[in-house]
This record gives C-alpha cells, sequence and structure tokens, in this order.
C-alpha cells in the first residue's frame, strides 16, 4: 500500500484529505502535526486521537517551538518585521517551519507521497509547495482540496457522509494559532467591507483600567518581563497571556497575495505586536540613523520573502547576519502601558541610550560645539543645493 504523509491540524481541511486520501485513493496515511506554539498537552492529545479515528496508520506531534523562535522569531523581531505595517506574518512564518519539519518526516519514515490541506486560491499552497519540492523533489505532492476545489461546504458534506460530524458553525471559522500570534478567517473577510465580529477573535476582553509591564531586552532578544527572566519563546507567552487579558492586538491585514488576486486575513497577535513596537522604540535611541535606515530596507525585504515562501533562498541567510550584527547595542527596559484593545509605549531605560549624553539636549542645549561651529557646518551642508541653485538661476517661486 503506497504511503503519504499528511500535514495535519485537526481542522476542516485535514480531516478532509485524511478521510479522502484513505477511502477514495487507498493510501496509508501517516499524519503529523507540526506544533509552533499553538497548542496545549490536551490539546496535542485530542488532535492525535482525532487523526486515529477518522484512520490514520500512525500520526506524530512534532513541537518545535525553540527551534522556530531561534530561525525565525528572533529575525522577525530584529527586522521589526510587519507585513505592510500591520501584519507580524503570523501564520506565514509558521506554515514554513510547519512545511519543513513535515517532508523531513515524510523522508524519515520513507512515505512515497506528501499531502497538505491548502486550496488553490490561497499563499500556503506555494510555502508548502516551494520548501516540499526543495527538500524532497522525489517526494509526490497531493492537494486534494486545491485539486477538486472544494467548497468548505462540500468538505462537511463529505466528512458527513463517511459519518464524520463536523459543526458547519465552526467551519465558518478559520483559526490558525501559533506562538507568533492567530489569524481568524471567516465570510467577513472574504468582503473589502465587513469586521469581523468580537466574538470570532480567541481572547475576549477581561480587564478594564491600564496595566503597565517592563519589557527586558538584551541584544534585541527579549529576555525577561517585569524582572523576571526566561527564554525569549517563554517571553512571548506570558506577555500574550497578559495583554490577552486586555483584547490587544485585533486587526485585519490587506495585502496582495503571491498569486497575484488581494486578501483579507484577521488576526489577534498582542505580544508580537507589542515586542515589535517595544523593540524599534529601543532601536531609535541605540542605534544610528544609517544602521536604522538600511535595517528597515532589509528588514521589509526579509518579510517580504518570508511571507511569499522564500525561506530557503540564501540571501535570507545574509540578511540575518546583518540582523543579527545591528542588535549589540540594542539593550534595555521599555516600559509599555496595556489598556483595553490597545497599548501604548511610554518609554526606555538603556545604557546604550544615544540620546542620554552630555553632548546636547534637543531644542534646548549646545554643550558639545559653539554658535560659530553650528554657523559653518550649516553652511558648508547648504554648499551642494547652494551651487545648484546659483548655476541654475533659480528664483525658488
Amino acid at each position: 500500500m503506497k504511503k503519504v504523509v499528511l500535514a495535519y491540524s485537526g481542522g476542516l481541511d485535514t480531516s478532509y484529505c485524511l478521510k479522502y486520501l484513505k477511502n477514495e485513493k487507498g493510501y496509508e496515511v501517516h499524519t503529523v502535526l507540526v506544533d509552533t506554539g499553538g497548542f496545549d498537552v490536551e490539546e496535542l492529545s485530542a488532535i492525535e486521537k482525532r487523526a486515529y479515528e477518522l484512520g490514520s496508520a500512525q500520526h506524530a506531534n512534532l513541537t518545535i517551538v525553540d527551534k522556530y523562535y531561534d530561525k525565525a522569531i528572533k529575525y522577525l523581531i530584529f527586522g521589526n518585521v510587519l507585513k505592510n505595517n500591520t501584519y507580524p506574518l503570523s501564520v506565514s512564518a509558521e506554515r514554513v517551519f510547519q512545511a519543513i519539519e513535515a517532508i523531513k518526516y515524510a523522508k524519515k519514515v520513507g512515505a512515497s507521497a506528501i499531502a497538505h490541506g491548502s486550496t488553490g486560491a490561497g499563499n500556503d499552497q506555494i510555502r508548502f509547495d516551494l520548501i516540499f519540492q526543495t527538500i524532497a523533489p522525489e517526494i509526490e505532492i497531493i492537494t486534494p482540496i486545491r485539486d477538486l476545489k472544494l467548497s468548505r461546504q462540500e468538505e462537511v458534506d463529505y466528512l458527513s457522509k463517511n459519518g464524520v460530524h463536523y459543526s458547519w458553525e465552526k467551519a465558518q471559522y478559520s483559526i490558525n494559532k501559533g506562538l507568533w500570534g492567530t489569524s481568524v478567517g471567516g465570510k467577513e473577510t472574504l468582503t473589502s467591507s465587513q469586521p469581523l465580529p468580537s466574538d470570532a477573535y480567541p481572547s475576549q476582553l477581561q480587564k478594564e483600567g491600564e496595566e503597565k509591564v517592563r519589557l527586558h531586552f538584551e541584544k534585541g532578544e527579549l529576555v525577561g518581563l517585569n524582572g523576571q527572566f526566561d527564554k525569549p519563546s517563554n517571553n512571548i507567552v506570558a506577555l500574550e497571556k497578559l495583554a490577552n487579558a486586555f483584547a490587544i492586538g485585533r486587526d485585519i491585514h490587506v495585502g496582495d497575495t503571491i498569486i497575484g488576486i488581494k486578501g483579507r486575513v484577521g488576526f489577534e497577535a498582542a505580544a508580537p505586536l507589542i515586542i515589535i513596537k517595544a523593540h524599534h522604540l529601543l532601536e531609535k535611541h541605540t542605534l544610528g540613523k544609517w544602521q536604522q535606515y538600511w535595517k528597515e530596507q532589509l528588514g521589509n525585504w526579509y518579510g517580504m520573502l518570508f511571507h511569499e515562501g522564500q525561506f530557503l533562498d540564501p540571501v535570507m541567510r545574509n540578511i540575518e547576519t546583518f540582523l543579527q550584527d545591528t542588535q549589540q547595542t540594542v539593550n534595555g527596559v521599555v516600559t509599555v502601558s496595556l489598556k483595553p484593545y490597545h497599548f501604548s509605549l511610554d518609554g526606555i531605560e538603556s545604557d546604550n541610550d544615544l540620546m542620554n549624553t552630555g553632548f546636547g539636549q534637543y531644542g534646548e542645549m549646545n554643550n558639545a560645539w559653539t554658535s560659530d561651529d553650528a554657523k559653518g557646518f550649516i553652511k558648508i551642508l547648504g554648499n551642494a543645493q547652494n551651487i545648484f541653485s546659483s548655476v541654475n538661476h533659480l528664483d525658488h517661486d
């Protein structure tokens, strides 16, 4: 019997694929769930049980949270990556790493094929396929939902006919949770005008008022919260828990998909948004002007290539080296105020703060140069534009 590995999540799409591949195609289906931080022990156990009930010959849960942080999230923070100044690549990044681990697992168990539950109208199909064909071009890629052009209702109906009940109400919203945020898709995000209902988001408002939280950074990494120090991945989880009580981090990303169409997706990413904004503020105080400029250019490129599934391109390693090198002086504490549905940055404390020096205070006093020094500097600075204006007889009306 032919063996196929299915990248499994326990959701509607992959549940359909599991049943279809076993019943209609006669495959021995092995399922693998790659946990990037979106599941607790009980949820992983329930998903494994569900996989076997649906007909999986063998199921594996692979937890890669720390690896995912070290090889992906760390650089997304260093680059302050927000797609279209909005989206922290919550699903984009984790899909790449789920694909890498899934195809490695397929090679390990000797599968002749690998399957995923992506449609033909989104970005995930490209992320999965690019990784699969790069790492194991000899393994066939199977995509039932893309090939059959199925609607979610058709998937529900098929499962029902095969004795599997799947709530249509639950199926109306597609939710993907990971360490770096949760995406939420539904009928509203298929329109240009409708917002997601509040109860579609995983976290609901539990706290009123305001709460301060102090983020400790060392070389650009979040090493502590409120004086308590732990590994960065644990700090992200802890911050997410604090901020979720205020229902922070909700938004809808609108962007150009890899296949050329516009798309909308809702997301909840309290910790990622707070960390990126706090980190960026700390960089404004501790990095030079041109460091910040080139970081912004390369960070945007890094995020775009990552989002579009090009993680294995060697230029990504080059950009990571640059981003890592820029973080040597990004040390200090950023204080953030958490409030219902939003947050604000209060300020920073850092031994590397370039603002707290004896050279001068902006708009106030100059301690390291004289009035004549300033006049001479301004005169020389204006030389190029003065010469151009003079030679070309410009009157600047």
